[in-house]
């Protein structure tokens, strides 16, 4: 439950967003030149938030960082239980359930020579999380990761927004939305309803592999 002032709660959210991928733009290079062409997802996620750790700046921005981080769900009768797990998780103060959840995915993955975009992945196994609150509960932003394996950013692009638009149950308000790169990372926006009737935001940025 996030208590106080929404919109400061937001505000303070983006921001942190913003920080955190400037970071990551700056690291970045040191990720790809431990991974291969097509490495899996995890092996990803995993090299990154070593190198988030690595990053005395990051220390500025949260109090912590946590991989595969499991949030809690609450029954009926009061006991919790595990609602699965966050890729990432940057935590803004201590308080377990104020953070700002990174759902991490490939794009533009190639198999046996075919290029297969993961776009409906991203959407039905990343996106529709928030949207069930199964991450990010009750709090106003979350964020999506894409590593785009070819480097190929327009297309990654054309296809999440043909695939966003088409996923009835992602209760679309708005976007995607076009937003400022944050130092060269290529990024947008949407905007939607949940069952509950919150409204949750979810930033999306693309982390490009080289080409070829």
């Amino acid at each position: 439950m996030v208590l106080g002032d929404l919109k400061a709660w937001t505000n303070q959210f983006v921001t942190a967003d913003e920080r955190v991928l400037e970071r990551i733009s700056m690291i970045w290079p040191k990720c790809l030149a431990k991974l291969t062409s097509q490495p899996e997802e995890d092996l990803i996620t995993i090299n990154l938030v070593d190198a988030l750790w690595k990053d005395h700046i990051i220390r500025r921005i949260c109090l912590w960082i946590e991989y595969q981080f499991e949030p809690f769900g609450t029954k009926p009768d009061r006991s919790k239980f595990s609602k699965g797990k966050i890729d990432i998780a940057f935590f803004l103060e201590q308080d377990r359930e104020h953070y700002i959840a990174y759902e991490c995915k490939r794009l533009n993955v190639t198999y046996g020579g075919t290029r297969s975009s993961l776009a409906t992945v991203y959407v039905t196994q990343g996106m529709m999380r928030f949207m069930t609150e199964q991450y990010a509960e009750a709090l106003p932003i979350g964020c999506m990761l894409g590593y785009v394996l070819d480097g190929d950013i327009p297309f990654a692009v054309a296809q999440l927004d043909n695939a966003i638009k088409a996923h009835q149950p992602l209760c679309l308000l708005a976007g995607p939305t076009e937003a400022a790169p944050v130092r060269g990372i290529e990024r947008f926006l949407t905007t939607h309803t949940r069952a509950t009737g919150t409204v949750v935001e979810l930033r999306h940025a693309l982390l490009p592999f080289p080409a070829g």
